[in-house]
């Protein structure tokens, strides 16, 4: 995670990269950029706070543990109850989150379609939780840079041309093998 803050607009800047999260109550912009992967934009607007969270693949379907949340968050499983779970215990209900999706483009034509399962993924999730989706930008082949702002729950999004896709694609490729060589363990407990 790197903070900043943006000299044009005057509000401090926290990236997030893949297998991250932040929750924030401040006036401030979570932003990230994604090839891939899937960012969901999470907010209580009564509560007014808010989240955004980066991840990889799917599920883990070899460790329901995790030793460190960002081994966890690799995988939509853990990210999204992580978010969900810091958004509660910041004041969030359960039954007032908006989800805003984002992410899932197939990149490079020659990659796997990861995207469209990490898609799935995410709308199984939302539905099966009960969530509602108010928002997204998901599929298609480009990469996108998203900036969310959790306090308004406003998010501005840039596709990103081709020239960017195979910079992007090469990032993804080295942390996927990453991540499939660092095996994840620890306690999370998934409701």
């Amino acid at each position: 995670m790197q903070i900043s803050v943006d000299p044009a607009e005057g509000i401090t800047t926290i990236k997030i990269l893949p297998g991250e999260f932040y929750v924030s109550q401040k006036d401030e912009r979570i932003e990230t950029v994604l090839g891939s992967c899937i960012s969901a934009c999470v907010r209580d607007p009564v509560a007014g706070v808010g989240g955004m969270n980066h991840f990889m693949l799917p599920v883990n379907k070899n460790s329901q543990d995790a030793s460190e949340l960002s081994d966890a968050n690799r995988y939509g499983n853990f990210a999204m109850e992580n978010l969900v779970n810091a958004l509660l215990a910041n004041g969030a209900k359960r039954e007032r989150l908006e989800f805003k999706l984002f992410g899932g483009g197939r990149i490079m034509s020659s990659m796997t379609n990861i995207g469209w399962y990490n898609i799935g993924f995410a709308f199984d999730y939302i539905y099966t939780e009960g969530f509602k989706i108010i928002s997204q930008d998901i599929g298609n082949i480009y990469p996108r840079k998203v900036l969310y702002y959790p306090l308004s729950g406003r998010v501005r999004v840039r596709r990103l041309n081709a020239m960017h896709n195979e910079s992007l694609a090469a990032e993804e490729n080295r942390y996927i093998n990453t991540i499939e060589s660092k095996p994840v363990g620890g306690d999370v407990e998934l409701f």
